[in-house]
């Protein structure tokens, strides 16, 4: 298995010249967790995706690597597109013999248990997704179903009335088919409200090529929580301590 962790991002909302991911819960950065995580799934490939900050993520993840646990790449997302533009740079060092999970680097408390459900959902040739039903999804994209069946999943600024009404939400983290995802990211468009390459949008694409898109869900709900202010990473602090 391959592992992409996306860290780009810059984080305005922590009101801090810190990289988002590089504050700290629990008295490691939040990027740390997830690479801790990610190691104990034993994968072939483990690539971080960095942008603002300069030099300070691959520093730290260059730190990680010299304990012995095997290498971790670094890719430069410059500038900015989104999510599936940030995939797409990891897209070189990616093995196909074997599916992609996708991680992030400010969800830090995803359990090892949880992604090993949905690389077991996936398996060789479906799409998973980490999905999780919200009292109030508001902002986050929804998992859009047919009789049953995931379909599609829409951002919350392209939704419509009756789909943001919908309380499964995609968490962002999935697993999904190399060769196909390779494929599927060179397919993306950017004509959205945001002007930014999804990710979300491969799931489509899946649909349309037969290829079937199944989900799983974490045992909590704040394992799938993300960082993006200050009360959010006390909140977490508070569910870590």
């Amino acid at each position: 298995m391959n592992v992409v962790i996306l860290a780009a991002g810059m984080g305005k909302r922590m009101q801090s010249a810190l990289p988002k991911v590089l504050h700290p819960l629990a008295g490691k950065p939040l990027l740390q967790h997830v690479i801790v995580t990610a190691r104990s799934l034993a994968p072939n490939k483990l690539c971080v995706i960095y942008g603002h900050g300069g030099a300070a993520v691959p520093d730290m993840v260059q730190q990680l690597t010299a304990d012995g646990q095997g290498p971790i790449d670094t890719a430069l997302q410059q500038p900015q597109l989104g999510t599936g533009h940030a995939v797409m740079q990891a897209v070189p060092q990616l093995d196909e013999a074997v599916p992609t999970l996708v991680l992030y680097g400010d969800v830090p408390l995803t359990t090892a248990d949880s992604l090993r459900r949905l690389v077991e959902a996936a398996g060789v040739d479906k799409l998973a997704i980490l999905t999780v039903e919200q009292a109030n999804p508001f902002g986050l994209g929804r998992i859009v179903r047919e009789n049953g069946a995931i379909v599609r999943i829409v951002e919350e600024k392209d939704a419509s009335e009756a789909e943001r009404a919908i309380r499964e939400i995609n968490s962002g983290i999935m697993v999904i088919p190399t060769r196909r995802l390779k494929t599927w990211l060179a397919a993306l468009s950017n004509n959205n409200a945001q002007g930014e390459y999804y990710l979300t949008d491969i799931v489509a694409q899946a649909v349309a090529d037969g290829v079937p898109v199944v989900s799983a869900q974490p045992s909590a709900e704040w394992e799938v929580a993300g960082v993006n202010s200050k009360v959010q990473l006390a909140e977490l602090n508070g569910a870590t301590s």
